[in-house]
């Protein structure tokens, strides 16, 4: 009876829908725990990437230089991105003698729709995270009814019942709920934490945005003084 009671003993011994749900959990599991791991690698690297960008941006460096470098990589994210969308609509609009209030204006919202970009990329698998944190116990619940009313459908049709008989129906419905509460529970604390993480970043990334815009606004007023005088 005991090797009977064994995880793969009691999941042989399941159910097609008992069997079912629980490799659904397995899968929504395994699955999740890919994306925690890609997400904590890509949040990672966003931070360390920000953190380069505001020690180079707040050095003094030249910002025609700057941009010049950074443009020059293929693969531009993050804070730095939005610098690049920002001063690249700046040199354009100033070039066709755009009005100063236009100018940031448009620097602004170019600054935005990447900034969004990013957010929409560092936010990306959160949504499955959500999902199955939300119903991976409902999942496993379902399984564990479907479970328990088969062994009670069983037991009825005896005529003297043990303990013997119903456990190892009772033990593989409950193994469902406990499959659940295994996929769900990591999913639920790495989507908190993974939404927290993308928050800070994005005020970070309104902040730098309103800093940098104050930045060209000066330097499109004293352009414009310059031309005037």
């Amino acid at each position: 009876m005991s090797s009977d009671l064994t995880f793969i003993g009691l999941f042989l011994q399941a159910s097609f829908i008992v069997q079912l749900v629980m490799l659904l959990l397995l899968s929504v599991s395994i699955a999740s725990w890919t994306f925690i791991f890609q997400r904590s690698k890509a949040l990672s690297a966003a931070r360390n990437e920000m953190r380069q960008f505001e020690d180079k941006f707040w050095s003094g460096a030249d910002l025609n230089r700057l941009y010049q470098e950074l443009s020059a990589r293929t693969n531009l994210t993050g804070m730095g991105s939005i610098f690049c969308s920002g001063f690249k609509e700046f040199v354009r609009l100033r070039k066709s003698n755009t009005a100063t209030n236009g100018i940031v204006d448009g620097t602004y919202r170019a600054m935005r729709v990447s900034m969004s970009r990013q957010v929409e990329e560092l936010e990306s698998r959160l949504p499955f995270l959500a999902t199955a944190g939300s119903i991976s116990p409902y999942i496993g619940l379902f399984g564990t009814v479907w479970g328990i009313m088969n062994a009670f459908i069983a037991l009825g049709e005896v005529q003297q019942a043990t303990l013997a008989m119903v456990a190892p129906g009772i033990a593989e419905a409950l193994i469902a709920t406990a499959i659940g509460l295994f996929a769900a529970i990591p999913a639920v604390i790495a989507y908190n934490r993974f939404s927290h993480q993308v928050e800070k970043l994005e005020n970070s990334y309104g902040n730098f945005m309103e800093e940098f815009s104050a930045i060209l606004h000066r330097q499109a007023v004293a352009a414009q003084a310059q031309q005037q005088a």
